[in-house]
């Protein structure tokens, strides 16, 4: 029997993004979670609980990626159809990214992302469980 543990999930070899982002990128998001969660000592269950729904919010590194590419692309295909039609390179450059981050993990946009502190999922969880964890004990 397993006990799922929240924090090798997130620095797990086996998450791609991470494994695609620098290392000291990884470590700076990292930190900041750890932050974020020590903030959360001493604080209300209702504070808390806030905190939890705002994580349960928040956009994780695939949702920014494919609402990016998707707009980009459609955008493209749009202003082809109806403007000029050299737009049509837009969806034609996107596209391949958006298939290239699915199949590999990455794409050009993911370091200037993951460097304005978008988190993946995993780590996103991280925190959540952490202050769920707290939540029990309080």
């Amino acid at each position: 029997m397993s006990i799922f543990n929240a924090e090798d999930s997130t620095r797990s070899s086996l998450d791609r993004v991470r494994s695609s982002t620098a290392s000291h990128v990884n470590e700076e998001i990292d930190i900041q979670t750890d932050i974020n969660i020590q903030r959360y000592n001493g604080k209300s269950k209702a504070e808390i609980l806030e905190r939890i729904q705002m994580l349960d919010k928040e956009w994780d590194i695939e949702r920014v990626l494919e609402v990016n590419a998707s707009t980009l692309a459609l955008t493209g295909l749009i202003l082809g159809l109806t403007k000029n039609r050299k737009w049509l390179f837009l969806p034609g450059i996107v596209l391949p990214f958006l298939l290239q981050h699915g199949l590999q993990g990455w794409c050009p946009p993911l370091p200037l992302l993951r460097r304005l502190g978008i988190r993946t999922r995993g780590e996103i969880d991280r925190e959540k469980y952490a202050l769920k964890v707290r939540l029990e004990k309080s």
